[in-house]
């Protein structure tokens, strides 16, 4: 065993190294090559859709091959048509005063359950290869061929049209030390981690950013307003859908009281089958196991498999089952998240008693992720989703469907983000938009008073560049500062005293009684040439740059 899990690190290393070298060219691949590789990788899982689906469902034991099907074929076709025109390279986005740009994060470490593999695996690499990122898929140990195959089948695609060999890499070798030293290799860059609490949280701690997602345990609330035999169809296409694998998919029903009894017929009509309590006690034993937690085996699983698990019978056609379920918790297992076509049912009287009823739900094990709700009441609906600790909240639809935007306007995902509710970075279902960082280019709109506006000077330090700025023009602003600093002075007393003396013999002459001038600018420098003058300073006289270089220059200044 020690000898695989080394094997399984190393495999995930030289994967990483492989996906990292290969970023170096995709990531400077253009817009119109990007989509063009997409394109035809999600044509190729697309072809294969109906092959990679029964490949799943005969490797995991989970959920119908058809239904599978259905979920490659949403993730090839619906996610790349809803993304094909979004922008992912250079300039993403401008106006008058931000410019986006796009760029890529780098490696992508893919955790890949069971549950849905290769319909996570063709939504994962999509988004990663459309967000100009390599992605290196750690596989479920039990869904481990298909993932590798989906891999395979759009690698190849995408190989054909000029993806870098590397980009898309998948472990061989599935194992706890492998996957978390895919998650913690310095060249990795972001991890999307779908799976158990376990791996969400062992992602968090890698070090890393990382989208986890959290547990669903799906209440939906079904209000008196309702068309009920619609909300009824929906619950049960939501929960039979795959057999429950989604975890978007309904795990209780809460019915508003004055329609119990429409809503009771309707599910006995549509394949719903109510067991008794005792029955219900058996089933529950399968459900979950001795510790309270769920049990594996059940996952998946069809209605009838469950029911003879449990030693129960029911009648032929059933689809789901259905249990009267007193309260929520450890005390009552038909409450836990099941992943499996099996509802606990609940009646409350009124919107207030049945959202308070859905919250309890969530908060025992479903929180951030996913609630429902049908009604033809708009504002009840807005006060249900205000309340729900659920960062979905799908109206007159199946869950299952409306969460990952099969039947609503979300965007579509096989990664449902929780918010802080589930412990997880993002309450977003997670597309390519996650995968890139946006730099912005931001210019001024709102001057900031006050702002002093510094203007260059040249370094006269021995090897830095001289400023653009000449000498000239930085003794012209020095002249101007100090002329107008001089002038706004009040004049000071003082007696006649010329400024110039004159020549006498070629020699400069100064009497005791003439003193040296206050100030001296390059315009009276010039003027003393001019009238072949000379400028007595001392000391204390303030002699402006352009000045002091002209009139050392023609030898104009009597010192004192």
């Amino acid at each position: 065993m020690a000898h695989k899990d080394l094997i399984a690190q190393q495999t995930a290393r030289d994967a990483v190294e492989a996906a990292h070298a290969a970023f170096q060219s995709l990531r400077a691949f253009d817009q119109e090559k990007i989509d063009s590789i997409c394109s035809g990788m999600a044509q190729a899982a697309l072809r294969g859709a109906a092959r990679l689906g029964k490949l799943a469902s005969d490797e995991t034991g989970f959920g119908k091959a058809e239904d599978k099907k259905e979920k490659n074929r949403f993730a090839a076709e619906d996610v790349w048509n809803h993304f094909r025109n979004l922008k992912t390279v250079g300039v993403v986005s401008s106006n008058d005063s931000i410019v986006e740009i796009a760029s890529p994060r780098g490696v992508v470490a893919a955790v890949i359950p069971s549950t849905n593999p290769t319909s996570t695996a063709i939504f994962k690499i999509i988004i990663a290869i459309k967000s100009r990122n390599s992605i290196v898929l750690s596989p479920h140990p039990t869904a481990q061929n298909s993932i590798a195959e989906t891999a395979r089948l759009m690698k190849e695609a995408g190989i054909g049209l000029g993806l870098p060999e590397g980009a898309i890499q998948c472990l061989t070798e599935s194992t706890i030390e492998g996957t978390e030293a895919l998650m913690k290799h310095r060249k990795t860059a972001v991890i999307l981690a779908t799976g158990g609490i376990g791996l969400v949280r062992a992602a968090y701690s890698s070090g890393k950013p990382a989208f986890g997602v959290g547990p669903g345990n799906v209440p939906v609330f079904v209000e008196r307003t309702a068309n009920v035999k619609k909300a009824v169809s929906d619950v049960l296409t939501g929960t039979c859908f795959d057999n429950g694998t989604i975890c978007a998919s309904e795990q209780a029903v809460v019915v508003d009281a004055p329609v119990e009894a429409e809503v009771r017929k309707e599910f006995s009509e549509q394949g719903g089958h109510f067991l008794n309590e005792s029955d219900a006690a058996k089933v529950a034993s399968v459900l979950v196991t001795s510790e309270g937690k769920l049990n594996a085996g059940i996952v998946g699983k069809s209605a009838a498999f469950i029911a003879e698990k449990a030693g129960v019978s029911i009648p032929e056609g059933t689809r789901c089952l259905l249990a009267d379920c007193a309260g929520v918790g450890r005390d009552y297992p038909w409450s836990v998240e099941k992943l499996s076509p099996t509802l606990a049912f609940f009646v409350e009287d009124g919107v207030t008693a049945g959202a308070n009823r859905c919250e309890e739900i969530l908060r025992f094990g479903g929180m951030g992720h996913t609630a429902g709700m049908h009604t033809q009441d708009r504002e009840a609906a807005v006060r249900y989703g205000e309340q729900m600790p659920a960062s979905r909240v799908i109206i007159n639809s199946p869950t299952t469907h409306g969460a990952i935007g099969f039947s609503t306007d979300l965007d579509p995902s096989m990664t449902l983000g929780c918010g802080s509710w589930g412990g997880n970075v993002t309450s977003d279902n997670v597309s390519p938009h996650h995968l890139m960082d946006i730099k912005r280019v931001a210019f001024e709109t709102k001057p900031v008073a006050g702002a002093r506006v510094e203007t260059p000077v040249a370094s006269s330090s021995p090897g830095r560049a001289s400023s653009t700025v000449g000498r000239a023009e930085i003794a012209a602003l020095v002249d101007s500062f100090l002329s107008q600093k001089l002038a706004s002075e009040p004049p000071k007393p003082q007696a006649s005293i010329p400024a110039v003396v004159h020549e006498v013999s070629g020699t400069p002459t100064a009497e005791k009684s003439q003193k040296a001038v206050e100030f001296v600018s390059e315009a009276d420098v010039r003027d003393a040439i001019s009238g072949g003058q000379k400028i007595i300073i001392d000391s204390k006289t303030i002699v402006t740059p352009a000045a002091r270089d002209l009139g050392r220059e023609k030898d104009v200044f009597v010192e004192i």
